[in-house]
């Protein structure tokens, strides 16, 4: 029996640490012969783009660099497979091409549109009476895949997010002239990302000194009420502010900064929070002011991955291996916190059904009453999933990465 895996919706830096998982357990299993990888997500699978990752990976140094190179290494797509019960066609071809090469376990890794996408699979294959199992690996830099306590690829954005804050501060507080600087972070409708940047309160810091979720209701007058409040307490303003966040209509509260485009999935793209805030800073209080977009940046910084989110990764990606050899399909693998001093998890399944096109978030008991900060219990959250360090491996003063 062979096997096969793909990647799929937004990058991570630890999304690779899964595959490495991946084809580590594959390689070990006896039952196992043939680990194909899928180019661009299920898109491969239709269109019969599959590589032999043994020719992609032949040795340990190979494994290792993987582990430590960001982004999807196997490629992306933000494919929606339709219900078979209405067009079977796709998932005909798909099937089509696993059993062109002795597939019997197709692993996704992905968020909660890549877990439809295995739902729908393994549900066709239910329906179809079809030995193939389909299991679900989770990645996302937004935390808010459901059934798990936290996702692949948080930790190490989380990390990032709250060193860059941290870095931001220190350049912040420089000059004498009173300031404010918006920290714009990603975060759709979950602001588990954005609260990360508390983390660096546990060094001492008392900044961020406004922090904006999506989960909250965000209003300019209060923004700017908020600013006027920190400004009499410090003379450097640090604000980290979600892309997502929503005035009490429901609306975008930078929508006049983003355009009206959508993906597959009909998820807007997001970003002009931090610029919109800038200038209603500089038009309102007048002084001086800057917005940061971290952007991307938060996803495929690499070079300050957490060493628990890395090996989490892997460690999940080969449970999803076991799994589906001990005959679990449909499912998504997640974790089970079981302390958080000491830091201890277990990984379950779930159905998943239970992660597709749902959303985790933001305790609304970790947000402070005046709904522009977090409390305690949110930094305590983050804090283990951003412990420790992989090293890059170096070549001319920069990182290496394994390109396929």
């Amino acid at each position: 029996m062979n096997i096969a895996v793909a990647q799929s919706g937004g990058p991570t830096c630890a999304i690779n640490a899964s595959l490495a998982g991946v084809f580590c357990a594959g390689a070990k299993s006896p039952e196992i012969e043939k680990i194909y990888g899928s180019l661009n997500g299920i898109e491969g699978i239709i269109e019969d783009r599959l590589a032999d990752m043994s020719e992609l990976l032949k040795s340990e140094e190979d494994i290792e660099l993987l582990k430590r190179t960001p982004s999807s290494a196997l490629g992306s797509c933000r494919r929606k497979l339709p219900d078979h019960e209405k067009d079977s066609a796709v998932y005909e071809k798909i099937t089509d091409c696993f059993r062109k090469y002795d597939i019997g376990m197709f692993f996704y890794i992905g968020g909660n549109d890549s877990m439809d996408t295995v739902a729908k699979l393994s549900r066709y294959y239910a329906d179809k009476s079809i030995d193939i199992k389909v299991v679900g690996i989770p990645k996302t830099i937004d935390n808010d895949l459901c059934g798990t306590d936290h996702c692949p690829g948080f930790g190490s954005a989380a990390k990032y997010v709250a060193a860059t804050v941290q870095e931001i501060t220190r350049d912040s507080n420089v000059y004498s002239a009173p300031s404010v600087t918006v920290i714009e972070t990603m975060g759709r409708h979950a602001g588990w990302l954005t609260a990360a940047s508390g983390c660096i309160r546990a060094n001492g810091e008392s900044a961020p000194h406004l922090i904006y979720l999506p989960e909250t209701v965000f209003s300019d007058e209060k923004f700017i009420a908020d600013v006027r409040e920190q400004m009499k307490l410090h003379k450097a303003v640090i604000a980290v502010v979600s892309e997502g966040v929503r005035t009490a209509d429901g609306r975008f509260a930078a929508e006049s900064h983003q355009s009206s485009k959508t993906d597959a999935f009909g998820h807007s793209y997001l970003s002009g929070i931090g610029k919109y805030l800038e200038n209603l800073v500089s038009d309102k209080i007048g002084c001086k002011v800057r917005s940061i977009e971290l952007n991307v940046m938060q996803r495929c910084s690499s070079h300050l991955a957490s060493l628990t989110d890395i090996e989490e990764s892997q460690r999940i990606g080969s449970a999803a291996v076991e799994a589906a050899l001990n005959g679990k399909t449909g499912c998504m693998m997640g974790f089970k916190r079981l302390s958080s001093n000491p830091y201890l998890s277990e990984i379950v399944d779930i159905s998943a059904e239970t992660a597709a096109n749902n959303e985790k978030f933001f305790p609304s008991e970790w947000i402070t009453p005046e709904g522009n900060n977090i409390t305690d219990e949110a930094v305590s959250y983050v804090m283990p999933l951003i412990q420790g360090e992989l090293p890059p491996v170096m070549k001319n003063g920069m990182p290496r990465h394994i390109i396929f």
